[in-house]
């Protein structure tokens, strides 16, 4: 039944008997709250009692016409709001949605997605609606619904709270009738005008609907994510079933999606979210005594995910769709994707990513003799920031290989790709592409786990004296963990974390290891930051729209390239030297690999993880940063030997040589070598190792040392073997101050090079 709508007399509030009356009483009140604090002491003179009661009544009288004032413009305001600044609630069946909201490429000739309103949308009469979900819904999004008039106080005075404290206004305690009011009636704009409108709103649809009246607007109105606008439309899009169907599981499911329907997908990354906050609902249902007990544990028990359907929408480039989505729930939290009826123009390059997706499929066709089945490629421009391409799995609708999931911008261990970062983090301190290090067997200590350190090579051999440049290009391990000690742990993370990335948050998880590849990292974050290497030093922010208008064209917001320098240049640009320098990395590859470009400058590092559950390769020029990973959604291992170099590295070169052609050829700058006289720092040390005698006891020069193994290497001559440490202060390598001997990784250090190993010394790049 409908509520009778209260008719409101202004005359009755406002007449001259209610004023004067008004008047009177405040008189009275304020003469009895001044006689409470009169003095009881004995008086004067009865003229300075005449003087003081003259004032207060003085005093009585200026508080009273304010005091009625006051109370005069409260009450016309919400006059004035109620009757003639908000709309007529009897308006509410007939409001309209207004169109689909369109997600295109970045030429705007594409549709990526179609985000539709009332096309998708099935009105339910109010016995096709069942119980269940109306027992969720309550519990999720307004608990006190029965209890209130449109408004619970208690949660706007908590919003409120929380609004003062972070001085912004983020939280406004809504409940259904007001999410009802705001959804049908109001723009999205965050901000107190609005949200007082809202209460006068919901106030308005109380008097007029009884409360089965609004849980049924709700329930027809309210979007639930993938298109799907009520809960007909909810149920049929993610459980292929009438809604009055609904198992008590299923319905909790449902009304977990309005709080946030991109980031609650179930075809989206956070599933397990979802499923908390499902058994959430369910768990509240039984302390509020909605449910049965026993009803609830059997659905507690129930795999929900498993019911849902494959999607049916058609949608190019998903995984960039959804994450462009996610972007924008994020930055607009009350934006309505399915009922604005906006234009999104992104970043995409759509030609480029036909070309990504292509590349990736035929990758992982290749890849299947390598037992991993499926592969993510993201690409992005150093110069803008933009995220051109993005493929977050093989196949988004193939569920055998969980493709709903973002490869792109899920945490993964990157092996070695990780290790440009310590150098990085070196060289700022003054350590150079030529500065000598030791790869030699090396037990860095305890690991935090009461073990030692003793990390290996690949190949299981050791080079023996190397420059850092070597080092990196042929991606060895002991110097990498060497070089992770001089740059510094903490150090090295605030490198990483200023070129982008985020995942490295809880650092005592962290040692020496990290640089090996133990911090779990996103494909779409490593490839964003090594484009900072490809753009000396700058930082551009990662972007992904480039304008949003309305239907007529009016551009609602502009989104502008922002970009900061977070690296010195002269890093960059060594960073850039080494990984491009494919004659180093030869000695360990060899010449001919996905790598090696003969026309165009190309930096690029592998990864490769332990049991090779993960394969990574990363690369740029100065116009592209790409980056691929390789591998199986649920952590499966690949086979043995399944490194970067051989299963992402084909990925990412194949995309590449599509895409290089497009783009102007630009070299990367070179770096301004440092005059130091340090010879350790400066691999400048001619002179001082000259002869190695072998165990025939003949002296020979270094250029025919490499057909010898180190273990046939009895003594070097000149100078006595030592590290780099012993040379150097670790954190001022070209100051004056003095090497710290008593530092127990300089005596870890030393020992590792004077102690017999086995292995191949090759291209020392001493002068003779």
């Amino acid at each position: 039944m409908k509520k009778k709508k209260k008719k409101i007399s202004k005359k009755k509030i406002f007449s001259p008997e209610k004023i004067n009356k008004l008047q009177k009483n405040s008189v009275f009140l304020f003469g009895k709250f001044l006689d409470k604090f009169k003095s009881t002491g004995n008086t004067k003179s009865s003229k300075k009692k005449d003087v003081l009661q003259s004032n207060n009544k003085r005093i009585i009288r200026i508080f009273s016409y304010i005091f009625l004032s006051a109370i005069i413009i409260i009450l016309f305001l919400i006059s004035y709001i109620y009757f003639f600044a908000t709309p007529k609630a009897k308006e509410l069946p007939n409001r309209m949605s207004k169109g689909t909201t369109i997600i295109y490429d970045r030429t705007g000739e594409h549709i990526l997605y179609e985000i539709y309103g009332e096309e998708n949308k099935r009105i339910l009469l109010h016995d096709q609606i069942p119980d269940t979900i109306r027992v969720a819904t309550i519990i999720s999004e307004d608990a006190s619904f029965y209890d209130h008039m449109g408004i619970d106080v208690p949660s706007i005075l908590r919003a409120l709270e929380i609004n003062i404290r972070n001085k912004q206004f983020q939280q406004g305690g809504s409940t259904i009738t007001q999410q009802l009011a705001r959804n049908v009636f109001l723009d999205r704009d965050k901000n107190l005008k609005r949200k007082i409108l809202e209460l006068f709103i919901a106030l308005k649809l109380e008097f007029k609907f009884s409360k089965d009246e609004i849980l049924d607007f709700y329930l027809n109105q309210i979007p639930y994510g993938s298109n799907a606008y009520g809960i007909e439309s909810a149920s049929q899009t993610f459980f292929g079933k009438n809604a009055i169907d609904l198992s008590l599981d299923e319905a909790a499911l449902l009304a977990s999606l309005p709080k946030a329907t991109t980031f609650y997908s179930p075809y989206g990354n956070n599933q397990r979210a979802l499923i908390d906050r499902q058994k959430n609902i369910l768990k509240q249902a039984v302390k509020l005594g909605l449910a049965d007990e026993k009803i609830v544990e059997r659905a507690l028990e129930i795999d929900t995910l498993k019911k849902i359907i494959p999607p049916k929408d058609n949608i190019e480039a998903p995984h960039f769709v959804f994450y462009v989505k996610e972007f924008l729930e994020k930055e607009y939290e009350d934006l309505d994707l399915e009922t604005e009826g906006l234009k999104i123009y992104t970043t995409l390059d759509y030609d480029m990513q036909r070309r990504a997706e292509e590349s990736v499929r035929q990758g992982v066709e290749n890849n299947k003799k390598y037992g991993a089945n499926n592969a993510s490629l993201v690409a992005i421009s150093p110069k803008t920031g933009e995220l051109l391409a993005m493929v977050g799995s093989k196949d988004y609708f193939d569920s055998s290989i969980d493709g709903q999931v973002n490869i792109a911008t899920s945490p993964r261990q990157p092996g070695s790709s990780f290790k440009p970062f310590a150098y990085a983090k070196a060289f700022e301190k003054g350590y150079q592409p030529e500065t000598l290090i030791w790869d030699a067997p090396t037990n860095f200590g305890p690991d935090g786990s009461g073990k030692n350190y003793i990390p290996n090579n690949y190949n299981g051999n050791f080079s023996g004296l190397v420059s850092m440049r070597q080092a990196l290009s042929s991606s060895l391990n002991i110097p990498a963990v060497k070089t992770l000690y001089l740059a510094g742990i903490n150090e090295t993370i605030d490198l990483a974390e200023r070129l982008g990335i985020s995942t490295l948050e809880d650092r005592n998880r962290f040692g020496l290891s990290l640089v090996l590849g133990g911090g779990e990292v996103k494909l779409l974050e490593m490839t964003s930051a090594f484009s900072v290497f490809a753009n000396d030093g700058e930082k551009s922010q990662l972007k992904v729209i480039q304008k949003i208008t309305d239907q007529k064209g009016n551009i609602k917001k502009e989104y502008s390239n922002e970009s900061k320098n977070v690296l010195d240049k002269e890093v960059a640009r060594k960073i850039n030297s080494i990984l491009s320098d494919n004659s180093a990395r030869s000695a360990v590859f060899g010449s001919n690999t996905p790598l090696a470009f003969n026309d165009y400058a190309v930096a690029a590092k592998t990864g490769t993880t332990q049991e090779f559950r993960d394969a990574w390769t990363v690369g740029y020029t100065p116009n592209i940063s790409v980056g691929v990973w390789v591998g199986n959604n649920d952590n499966t291992p690949m086979k043995s030997s399944s490194d970067g170099i051989f299963v992402a590295a084909p990925i990412w070169r194949n995309f590449l040589n599509k895409e290089l052609p497009n783009f102007p050829k630009e070299n990367f700058g070179s770096y301004e070598k440092i005059v130091s006289s340090k010879p350790m720092i400066t691999g400048n040390v001619s002179g001082e190792i000259k002869y190695f005698k072998i165990a025939s006891g003949n002296e020979i020069s270094q250029n025919k040392l490499k057909k010898y193994k180190a273990s046939e290497i009895r003594q070097q001559i000149e100078p006595e073997r030592h590290s780099l440490l012993y040379y150097v202060n670790k954190d001022f390598p070209l100051g004056s101050e003095l090497p710290n001997y008593s530092d127990p990784m300089f005596v870890r250090w030393e020992k590792g090079i004077n102690q017999d190993f086995s292995g191949e010394i090759f291209n020392l790049n001493i002068a003779e």
